[in-house]
């Protein structure tokens, strides 16, 4: 199952799920050939063949996350004397200097992201480069420095643009209902039940993106829908939007008190 979404700072929040027998590289090239723009993505090599125009921003979510499991298979007392520690470091002292930039503009958080985070982020990767040498490829340690440098070029990315993030989180928190769901339909081996999935999946996550209340909305839907004749009026389906005036004031989750 591949997950496509909006960044979080989009007025039309949409999570897009596509079912595809394989993992190979040409499912997102298909998927995104008219795309320009940006990209967040982990490291998987399948992101980085993409068509032109497309700017793939690496995750630090998943960079720190090496620098944990190597901190795991080291004794408690000698982790903070560790070169683990110090990768580990470096990341969260990157996502640290992100909160500080969540109340900025994008053309401010630009700015800062060079004067403060920049230097952290090239020293960082000199110390990865030293260290890589010198470091056993095959240990946890290793691995975590491996992915740094090969995740480099597009790690540096979040620096060319105020609006990007410095993790795919997002994307991860999307999908995690449909991770955690997976097990109830292991023997399920339908490829169109698949495709079905995806789309509700689709609806259900988009939904919940724009703070929608399923049930209600899903019944307005299918009461008003067949009723209308899109071919003659095609921009009514823009009021059926989840994130539509309308729509947002019928079925908007409101928080209790």
């Amino acid at each position: 199952m591949w997950l496509y979404r909006t960044s979080d700072k989009s007025s039309t929040p949409i999570s897009l799920f596509e079912y595809q027998p394989t993992r190979a590289k040409e499912n997102p090239r298909n998927f995104l050939k008219e795309f320009k723009g940006y990209l967040h993505s982990d490291g998987y090599e399948a992101y980085h063949s993409l068509p032109e125009g497309i700017t793939v921003v690496g995750c630090f979510a998943h960079a720190r996350r090496y620098y944990d499991e190597a901190l795991k298979v080291i004794k408690q007392e000698e982790r903070a004397s560790s070169n683990a520690i110090v990768g580990y470091k470096y990341c969260n002292m990157l996502f640290n200097i992100e909160e500080t930039f969540s109340e900025i503009s994008a053309e401010e958080r630009y700015k800062k992201r060079l004067e403060l985070s920049k230097p952290i982020l090239d020293a960082f990767l000199a110390w990865a480069l030293k260290m890589q040498p010198i470091t056993a490829p095959k240990s946890t340690l290793g691995k975590a420095i491996h992915y740094t440098l090969e995740q480099s070029k597009y790690l540096q990315h979040f620096l060319l643009d105020g609006r990007l993030e410095l993790s795919n989180n997002l994307s991860e928190r999307s999908i995690r209902d449909f991770v955690i769901g997976r097990g109830n339909w292991l023997f399920s081996k339908s490829q169109n039940g698949a495709r079905s999935s995806a789309t509700i999946y689709s609806i259900i996550q988009t939904l919940k993106e724009n703070g929608i209340k399923p049930v209600p909305y899903l019944t307005h839907v299918f009461e008003e829908m067949p009723n209308i004749d899109f071919r003659e009026n095609p921009n009514l389906l823009e009021k059926f939007m989840p994130w539509s005036e309308e729509i947002q004031n019928r079925f908007k989750i409101t928080k209790k008190a």
